[in-house]
């Protein structure tokens, strides 16, 4: 399915609604029609257009709420979103490691890595361009990001916390994209999960891909995708409860532990995404208080990129996931 371009966004597409819309609100049956034509059009993406009256029938403007109730001829003309600029902001932010080519950061779970869609500011990238004292020029900018990535050259998730490597310039980030490429970096977690799996170590490798069910995860049960591999290995067991593993990865999809913890059926405690309600009573009232999922970039490892010495860094689980490992062994 091809994501619309900004020109296509802009110009006016005419949309039938077939007897197959009745009762559907019109927004809904819009992202259907479109999707029906291979093309990709988000609700935030409709709403804009609905609301500067660029989507009209017969009789002009139409509301996103109406209910298609006969077959309907719909012109559409969709807004491209303002462009998204990273710009220094004073936010907090913990440095572990730092020189004249490369900043590794412990991230905080609750903050988004860059700009995106409902997160316009309050960033990693933020925060970084204020400690850096710089704008999003002076940093690189990988091949096929946009200005509000410069500098990344890996994510994790906004409820994951954890280790973040970040290229001060392009030699450095060349340097880095090459060993992700190659899966050289060194990538370890930590995730506490329901249940006590049946393994002491587990080598997990699965296609990846879009969940047909639910497009906001992904699924190893696809008929076509990449390859996900995972290394997990039980550091504790809470009973039958809950367990701590530790996940290394050899390749880096998104979402990739997540699906993998889901698809093993032990997910991550408190991912509302991937997991499920935990059979355990307490595990499931530990999970609501926590406020995030359970996972945690814990070890970091990278050849220096510009010719220093290998760079190995740890994390220690923070206070509120170590608080969730005292409560599980306090039996």
């Amino acid at each position: 399915m091809t994501d619309l371009s900004p020109a296509q966004a802009e110009r006016p597409l005419r949309v039938h609604l077939s007897e197959a819309a009745l009762g559907q609100r019109l927004d809904h049956a819009l992202v259907v029609a479109l999707a029906e034509r291979g093309l990709s059009c988000t609700r935030s993406q409709l709403r804009r257009a609905f609301d500067a009256g660029t989507i009209c029938g017969p009789k002009g403007r139409l509301k996103p709420s109406t209910r298609v109730d006969a077959a309907l001829d719909v012109e559409v003309a969709l807004i491209a979103a303002p462009p998204l600029h990273a710009e220094p902001e004073e936010l907090p932010l913990r440095v572990v490691y730092e020189d004249a080519d490369l900043l590794v950061v412990d991230k905080a779970a609750g903050m988004v890595v860059h700009a995106g869609p409902g997160h316009p500011r309050g960033t990693l990238v933020n925060a970084v361009l204020f400690h850096l004292g710089a704008q999003a020029g002076d940093l690189p900018v990988m091949p096929g990001n946009d200005a509000t990535r410069p500098g990344i050259v890996h994510r994790l998730d906004r409820d994951t916390s954890g280790l973040l490597v970040i290229a001060k310039h392009e030699r450095a980030q060349e340097g880095l994209a090459s060993q992700f490429r190659e899966h050289t970096i060194r990538r370890e977690y930590l995730a506490i999960v329901s249940g006590s799996p049946g393994f002491s170590e587990l080598q997990v490798t699965t296609l990846h891909g879009r969940d047909p069910s639910d497009r906001r995860r992904f699924s190893p049960e696809v008929a076509r995708g990449r390859q996900a591999k995972s290394l997990f290995r039980v550091e504790a067991r809470y009973g039958d409860e809950a367990a701590l593993l530790r996940c290394r990865l050899s390749t880096g999809r998104t979402h990739q532990i997540r699906m993998h913890a889901r698809h093993l059926g032990h997910p991550i405690v408190g991912d509302a995404l991937y997991g499920r309600p935990a059979k355990s009573p307490r595990l499931r009232e530990l999970a609501a208080g926590l406020g995030r999922h359970a996972l945690h970039a814990a070890v970091l490892g990278v050849d220096h990129p510009c010719g220093g010495s290998r760079i190995d860094l740890r994390s220690p689980l923070p206070p509120e996931l170590q608080a969730l490992v005292d409560a599980l062994a306090d039996r």
